[in-house]
């Protein structure tokens, strides 16, 4: 079977991003955005994921990081649709449960063609070192909008907040590779009654 790449680019006034991933790869990244934390977590996307990812991403982060964020995850749910392409022979949905130490978050996704997502992740602070926690919830929704997959994120406890986040991005990483995860049983089929999604 022919491995499932693109490669998106992305410009406007306020970024330029350029993703690359490849979703039969081997968890491997290379990632130049500028917004380090982000680009840790991206990083667990991509280990846990088993997807090969690559960004470079110039933004105006003389601003702030939100431009930068979103638009990084509009880009790579470009590229993850335009990979994944008509979704035959795939599972379609996926789950995990990732604990990190006293965190605990669950991912549920459906490859459903609607974008929609459910995110209930609360932090005990608003910034992990300089970066703001809240422009997760930013990149998720960029990322789905594009992806058009629905996403529930729910973090059912923890304190610590690079744990919980940590949990996140590790879980999403790990139900986004159930969900694309080819079928034997359903090879040449769309895993729709409706016959496409």
């Amino acid at each position: 079977m022919s491995n499932r790449c693109a490669t998106v680019n992305r410009n406007t006034l306020e970024t330029q991003v350029s993703v690359t991933l490849n979703l039969d790869g081997t968890g491997k990244s290379q990632l130049a955005i500028g917004v380090p934390f982000l680009e840790h977590m991206l990083e667990q996307i991509a280990r846990h994921g088993l997807i090969d990812l690559e960004i470079n991403a110039k933004g105006d982060l003389h601003i702030d990081a939100h431009h930068t964020v979103e638009d990084v995850g509009i880009t790579v749910g470009q590229a993850f649709t335009q990979a994944l392409g008509n979704k035959k022979g795939i599972y379609r949905y996926g789950h995990a449960y990732v604990p990190l130490d006293e965190a605990l978050s669950r991912v549920v996704i459906d490859c459903s063609g609607r974008p929609h997502m459910d995110y209930f992740v609360d932090f005990p602070r608003d910034k992990i070192g300089d970066f703001d926690v809240e422009l997760f919830r930013e990149f998720f929704q960029g990322f789905v909008n594009h992806a058009l997959i629905t996403l529930h994120i729910d973090n059912l406890r923890g304190r610590n907040a690079h744990h919980i986040i940590e949990t996140v991005f590790k879980a999403f990483g790990r139900a986004l590779r159930m969900a694309i995860e080819r079928d034997e049983r359903m090879q040449n089929i769309v895993p729709s009654t409706k016959g496409t999604l």
